[in-house]
């Protein structure tokens, strides 16, 4: 059965190294979101989007349409602990739940079942959805300096290895 222990992840070599071979891309086949809210100050992924995890629930419609075409979307917070994963689950849940023949009102039995079939209907169509490892702190510790990779990048924020 789906659920956050079970997520697929990605590590942050893992991830520099699909955004190095994409870079100049003007599509390229992944997406990253980031539901961190106050603590995405001082620095992200490049490229990454950034849905607070306060909106996430209003923001799914939106996320299902402008990600369905992404072969990798990859998910994460500071840490990839509980906001991270608990989003890719929505969006995996969401990805099922929205198709024809299974109602919004589904009970939790339903969303779950929904949920490991939408884990598997991304595998078969192309689509695999992870989280981040260790989150935006294990990422800034090693690309945060690497303009390649990180946009607005405050290494003051990070001294102390997480943000605050």
């Amino acid at each position: 059965m789906a659920s956050i222990a079970n997520l697929q992840r990605i590590t942050a070599k893992d991830l520099s190294e699909l955004i190095l071979a994409e870079a100049g891309s003007q599509d390229p086949s992944y997406a990253i979101v980031d539901v961190r809210d106050d603590d995405h100050i001082g620095g992200h992924i490049k490229g990454s989007i950034n849905i607070p995890s306060r909106t996430l629930e209003a923001m799914i419609p939106t996320l299902l349409r402008k990600l369905e075409s992404k072969q990798t979307v990859v998910f994460h917070c500071a840490l990839s602990q509980q906001r991270g994963p608990s989003a890719a689950l929505r969006y995996l849940r969401e990805t099922e739940v929205s198709r024809p023949g299974v109602p919004p009102s589904s009970s939790e039995t339903e969303v779950e079942a929904a949920a490991e079939g939408a884990i598997e209907k991304a595998k078969q169509e192309g689509q695999t959805v992870y989280v981040l490892d260790q989150g935006f702190v294990g990422w800034q510790e090693l690309y945060g300096e690497d303009d390649r990779l990180t946009s607005g990048y405050r290494k003051e924020l990070w001294k102390n290895g997480y943000w605050g």
